[in-house]
């Protein structure tokens, strides 16, 4: 375990030309301490990893140092070919830049590694649209994709719900979400995120724009995810759930909000029902969704959903209360 940290140490500093004990403690996953031991470890085997003192300080490799711990194991050479995303690569036109990649990294692996892209493939593959949906990449993703790259403003005709407008935008990064395409951008000051099937044209800028350093994709994208799913729960409605009822409830509503109903909600009643307040997108919604769970669910609340049950059991009493005509032959 420390072994394989302390060639990840010298392999982080010999790809930087210098780095805080905070980053690499951030890096290693480990404290600051840990990392001030492991630099003296180093040092005592050879490798010249010399500390700078003061503020601005850190761990850098003198000298130019290179190491030839390199080489890939066949795991790590397994996880390389499984880390690309073949159709998302393919719909952003960068399907010929990565199979040139793969041919170059599998010829510069050993020769007992040399099947490592085989093997990952006939063991791993990536669907990432849902279910029930068409796959098929938006037309200008490719351009989209070209701006993203090569940090180009782009001046886009983006359809929304009042019309067409136009805005030119700083284009960072692109996120595929269940099948579909997403932009994150700034417009102006502001960082949004567009669909990119909704651009009705994108036309590439000259000018480049300078990047924030502080932009974290991964870190942006989870937080408007987070943001746009409560966003939209601007209605609530008071269900009473059978012990089955709140099992399911998680997988037929939106997760987080049906998870932290649950968590709120009071003891079980005499016959073990818990009854939990719910944020749900709409009462049409709710209807589509509670209605998945049957006898499990009872809506207590607002009253004009609980009538759309009443009247949704009426009709399935009486079209269960007729005897089936028989199916033809």
């Amino acid at each position: 375990m420390r072994a394989a940290r302390l060639i990840k140490m010298v392999l982080l500093l010999q790809s930087r030309p210098s780095m805080t004990a905070a980053e690499l403690a951030r890096e290693l996953e480990v404290s600051e301490r840990t990392v001030t031991r492991d630099a003296l470890a180093l040092s005592e085997a050879g490798v010249p990893v010399y500390a700078d003192r003061g503020r601005t300080g850190g761990y850098r490799l003198v000298g130019g140092y290179r190491t030839r711990l390199t080489g890939l194991a066949r795991s790590e050479a397994e996880a390389l070919f499984l880390s690309g995303v073949p159709g998302a690569l393919r719909e952003m036109g960068l399907d010929d830049a990565a199979s040139a990649a793969r041919l170059k990294v599998s010829a510069a692996l050993l020769p007992s590694l040399r099947n490592v892209s085989e093997s990952a493939a006939r063991r791993f593959h990536l669907d990432a649209p849902g279910w029930y949906q068409e796959s098929g990449a938006p037309e200008l993703l490719p351009v989209v994709a070209e701006a993203v790259w090569g940090d180009r403003l782009v001046r886009a005709l983006y359809r929304r719900a009042d019309g067409e407008v136009e805005r030119e935008l700083a284009p960072y990064g692109l996120v595929l979400k269940a099948g579909v395409w997403y932009l994150c951008a700034r417009a102006g000051e502001a960082f949004r995120v567009y669909r990119v099937d909704r651009f009705a044209a994108v036309a590439l800028c000259e000018e480049r724009f300078v990047r924030d350093e502080d932009f974290d994709l991964p870190v942006f994208w989870e937080e408007r995810a987070a943001e746009f799913a409560r966003s939209i729960l601007r209605t609530e409605v008071v269900v009473r759930l059978s012990e089955a009822g709140a099992r399911r409830l998680p997988y037929t509503t939106d997760r987080t909000a049906a998870r932290e109903a649950l968590e709120a909600a009071g003891p079980p009643d005499p016959v073990g029902r818990v009854t939990v307040t719910l944020p749900v997108e709409s009462e049409e919604v709710a209807y589509t969704q509670l209605l998945a769970l049957g006898p499990e669910a009872e809506v207590l609340e607002p009253p004009s959903l609980r009538e759309r049950f009443v009247g949704a059991a009426a009709r399935l009493r009486e079209l269960y209360a007729v005897t089936p005509p028989p199916a033809p032959a």
